[in-house]
């Protein structure tokens, strides 16, 4: 396998700046493609979608970018813009709310997947489900569980490794549980960071969000266990960095490491 193979992308959450100057930024660090949030406050919101988002696939496309998932709202609307622009992808992560009996609120969501599925099978797009540690689908197992029913082309897995390691699970084990659903792997890296001192009643911690090289998630043996199964599909870099005003250089240097681990 060569990097060839893979198309890199990028999460754009960290940028609000106008689409021209960010697709050539990300265009001079090598990725080919963009993981775009329809949310308030960035640059296509769910309110002027419809003309933002082709407006967007067009600038990035100048830049010889694609958008290969977008993060935003899954109504019928939205899956068929995305079919439209040819975006395959719409990423989203599953909170569990409080005093909700997780198993109860999984035959909810499948019963909202239900409803989902004709219209993801008429516009051909694909529904990504991601881990995120916390009060959320968390891990590789709980993502298998809610959408193995399901066909892959439909609802699928977008596996992070670094909301896998908060965990305690490992890359091998965790693509193994998503492989026959698996349509992207995120990457990013983070360690838990204590807030107080030894002499404590209780330990606390916080989630640092660091470099590719640094943290939780070895990177290496992510990028080793894809490169044994031969995965082909898009990796797509996080960007997010407990230090936000680092993020262009951490960025550039995380790119370039996924790039030589993948070479």
């Amino acid at each position: 396998m060569s990097t060839s193979q893979i198309t890199f992308t990028v999460f754009t959450k960290p940028w609000k700046t106008p689409l021209p100057q960010l697709g050539t930024f990300l265009q001079q660090l090598g990725f080919n493609g963009v993981e775009l949030p329809v949310r308030p406050g960035y640059q296509v919101t769910p309110e002027n979608r419809h003309t933002s988002l082709p407006e967007a696939a067009h600038i990035l496309a100048d830049c010889n970018l694609t958008i290969n998932s977008i993060a935003g709202p899954t109504d019928e609307a939205m899956i068929a813009l995305c079919a439209e622009l040819k975006i395959p992808v719409i990423r989203i992560c599953l909170d569990i709310p409080k005093e909700t009996n997780y198993l109860a609120y999984e035959e909810h969501l499948q019963r909202e997947f239900d409803a989902l599925v004709p219209l993801l099978d008429r516009y051909g797009v694909t529904l990504g489900i991601q881990n995120h540690n916390g009060r959320y689908v968390a891990n590789a197992m709980s993502i298998r569980h809610l959408i193995e029913k399901y066909e892959r082309k439909h609802i699928a897995a977008v596996l992070d490794p670094a909301h896998c390691a908060l965990n305690g699970e490992i890359p091998e084990l965790a693509l193994d549980i998503v492989w026959s659903h698996l349509c992207m792997v995120n990457l990013k890296n983070v360690l838990w960071q204590r807030t107080n001192g030894p002499e404590a009643p209780a330990a606390a911690y916080t989630q640092y969000w660091t470099s590719g090289r640094q943290g939780l998630a070895s990177w290496e043996c992510v990028t080793t266990e894809l490169k044994r199964r031969n995965y082909s599909g898009p990796i797509c870099l996080t960007a997010e960095y407990s230090d936000e005003a680092a993020v262009d250089r951490l960025i550039a240097e995380d790119i370039a490491y996924a790039k030589s681990l993948f070479a």
